[in-house]
């Protein structure tokens, strides 16, 4: 299995628990050298806080971690792709690389998951520091699959 097959597994797993703490099911890892640096899940309704969502948790965990604002060199796997407030975030930070394992659909959209038809691709084209952004669709079933046990749940 590749690096990022790797590590975007692990962000999956991440999406699992988040589900499983009452969170949705986004989950992220953030990676520098090879080593994991944090893992992030998707709390923002639990906790009250619209910002956090997995990619930001474990950027502002990073940060911490290593005691710096400047994530340069490091990558955010992402089992969902990334809404343009944690593409901003991961920006900020210096991210180099995003890796996700799920396109949004007009589904998530239209149940509010996403902010609307944006593309942080498209943005990332504008800014002056450019992320690598890579989709990688090996787990997105897996993924789509927790986002409909989390819809199921709204319904009960």
């Amino acid at each position: 299995m590749n690096i990022d097959k790797k590590f975007l597994k692990q962000a999956v797993k991440q999406a699992e628990l988040s589900l499983q703490k009452g969170g949705f099911p986004a989950g992220a890892v953030l990676v520098k050298d090879g080593k994991v640096i944090s893992r992030g899940v998707s709390l923002g309704g639990i906790l009250h806080d619209p910002t956090e969502h997995s990619e930001t948790s474990s950027i502002k965990k990073a940060c911490k971690k290593l005691k710096t604002t400047d994530l340069s060199g490091c990558t955010l796997y992402a089992s969902l792709e990334p809404c343009l407030m944690c593409f901003s975030v991961a920006n900020w930070s210096g991210v180099s690389k995003i890796v996700y394992g799920c396109r949004k659909t007009q589904h998530m959209i239209g149940m509010g998951c996403y902010e609307g038809e944006n593309s942080s691709t498209e943005i990332n084209k504008l800014n002056r520091r450019k992320i690598t952004i890579e989709y990688l669709g090996d787990f997105e079933v897996d993924s789509l699959r927790l986002v409909g046990d989390w819809e199921k749940g709204l319904v009960k």
